[in-house]
């Protein structure tokens, strides 16, 4: 990786954090080092924040990408507070900065911004002001794997759940924006992926069982057997 500012990346295991990653380390050679993924885990359910994933799986993306990691429970009640606390304590091992996947929701860079501010690190929005359609499309170019654990259930069927990204599941993407006013990439929570594999991967996670689950109005994907693979 280059060498430079020194990083945190908030991190759900999602294509919008990794993608983030990948461009924090790629579009400016010597701008960033990332150093740690920071990732946020909902303290009753046990599962990852938004997601609804396995914390173990989130784990295993971290070691599939050789980064250390770094998880801490917490509620929405509590979440700025503890996330604040998560970055003062990366900021004692050298952490300059922080990367963030935000694409255009401006109370969400408006967050970063004053989060960051507080905590005297450097917010990095790699995605923000991009033509969502066209980052969907670059991050599957780029050769990233992701399928779809989480999606909202008046707006999407079963049938998603599991999906790789392609180019065909952008252009379903597409129609069903233009029909339901949905966020292509999800950024207002629509639906959320799992990335599997990609160029900055030194392993591949491999899903082996897993079941759909209907609760609160989202239907997930819970993958309860995995295992990394080799390239």
């Amino acid at each position: 990786m280059s060498k430079g500012l020194k990083v945190a990346v908030s991190w759900s295991g999602g294509k919008d954090s990794c993608f983030s990653l990948f461009r924090s380390i790629g579009q400016s050679p010597g701008a960033c080092q990332v150093c740690f993924l920071l990732n946020m885990v909902n303290r009753d359910a046990k599962r990852s924040m938004s997601h609804g994933l396995d914390p173990k799986l989130i784990a295993t993306q971290a070691e599939a990408m050789e980064i250390p990691i770094l998880q801490r429970e917490t509620t929405w009640e509590t979440y700025e507070q503890e996330f604040k606390r998560a970055v003062a304590e990366l900021k004692q091992k050298g952490i300059d900065g922080v990367v963030f996947g935000d694409i255009d929701l401006q109370e969400h860079k408006d967050w970063v911004e004053r989060v960051c501010g507080e905590l005297g690190v450097n917010p990095i929005l790699p995605l923000w002001g991009a033509e969502p359609q066209r980052l969907l499309s670059d991050f599957i170019d780029a050769g990233f794997e992701a399928v779809v654990v989480t999606a909202k259930a008046e707006l999407f069927s079963e049938k998603w759940l599991g999906r790789n990204m392609s180019s065909e599941f952008i252009e379903d993407l597409d129609r069903l924006s233009k029909e339901s006013n949905i966020h292509i990439c999800g950024e207002q929570g629509e639906y959320h992926t799992f990335v599997i594999d990609g160029p900055i991967f030194k392993r591949r996670i491999k899903i082996i069982d897993t079941s759909k689950v209907l609760r609160e109005g989202y239907r997930f994907l819970d993958i309860s057997r995995y295992e990394l693979v080799g390239k």
